[in-house]
């Protein structure tokens, strides 16, 4: 039986001051032809990722990349090879983009990601791309809704894009009017808002997504919203992060990193066993568990999207 080599590629989501992503056109003729990619190629014998990409962006669009991050690892198994892209943010370049190969390229905003055809492979790098590095968590330890819409507030005010409500604590009537007032304040924020609610009674509220409870998601066939809405998991373990991955989720929560007082007997995976967890599924990885948003470089190196946090959001 003969096996298929890993071909190793770099990539990059280049970003301009306007917040808008490059993207480039593949040739007709090649592998994957006529579809939008991330620029980028495979990595000469001897190179580093960083260095490809440099190098590669050089090659492909006359860019000098001046500072650039790791942001997600993807393996894909295609029928005539397997992939792994490795995909880093480039925060500066120096240079105007130019298709140096004769290849159109396009600068869109990261929501306009989905509008565009891409190889299989890069599904999880558009919803990476798409995806902030703090996720911030609004639960409820007081049972007064009018701390929660205060907590709201000062999360926006602070520049989160990314939240999720949870509010355990309230019942169901103060929970539903709360998540009314969340989705219409957040959609006038243009704050991305998850609701941690069952997906039928979420599917009825002009929210962004739904974020899945581990017994949730280990509980479905399939993912329960259509590609139009965010779906969010929280995950313990390799299990649950690959039945995320099987049902198609978007992101998924990985906990505790480190000791938490929410969770005072639950063992902490630390940081090398997070990495090695994140590194074997396809999927953008919040850390949660014991961190603030000082945490999001140390997270990034580790492999994660960034950090997902409570208090650590409000101090």
């Amino acid at each position: 039986m003969s096996t298929c080599a890993e071909l190793h590629v770099a990539a990059g989501v280049i970003r301009n001051d306007l917040g808008q992503v490059l993207i480039a056109r593949r040739a007709v003729h090649v592998d994957q032809g006529n579809l939008w990619e991330f620029p980028g190629g495979k990595l000469e014998r001897g190179e580093t990722a960083r260095q490809a990409l440099c190098r590669e962006l050089h090659e492909e669009l006359n860019l000098k990349v001046l500072e650039a991050s790791p942001l997600i690892r993807v393996r894909h198994a295609y029928p005539e090879r397997h992939v792994l892209l490795d995909v880093w943010q480039v925060h500066r370049f120096e240079g105007s983009p130019i298709g140096m190969q004769g290849q159109p390229i396009r600068w869109v905003l990261p929501d306009e990601l989905s509008r565009f055809s891409f190889p299989a492979a890069n599904r999880p790098i558009v919803a990476a791309a798409r995806l902030p590095d703090r996720y911030a968590i609004l639960d409820d330890d007081t049972g007064d809704d009018a701390v929660l819409r205060e907590r709201l507030h000062r999360l926006v005010s602070r520049g989160i894009s990314l939240i999720q409500l949870r509010a355990r604590r309230l019942g169901m009537p103060r929970y539903e009017a709360l998540a009314q007032y969340a989705a219409e304040y957040c959609r006038a924020q243009r704050v991305t808002l998850l609701m941690n609610a069952d997906s039928d009674w979420v599917s009825g509220i002009p929210v962004a997504g739904v974020h899945l409870t581990a017994q949730r998601l280990m509980s479905l066939r399939e993912r329960p919203l259509d590609e139009a809405r965010w779906v969010a998991a929280s995950c313990h373990n390799l299990a649950e992060l690959r039945q995320a991955e099987r049902i198609g989720v978007d992101l998924a929560v990985l906990a505790p990193v480190q000791p938490t007082p929410t969770h005072p007997h639950a063992v902490p995976l630390g940081w090398q066993t997070f990495a090695e967890l994140v590194d074997q599924v396809n999927i953008p990885i919040f850390a949660l568990g014991g961190l603030s948003p000082d945490d999001i470089d140390h997270a990034k190196a580790h492999g994660a999207q960034g950090v997902a946090g409570i208090r650590g959001f409000l101090r």
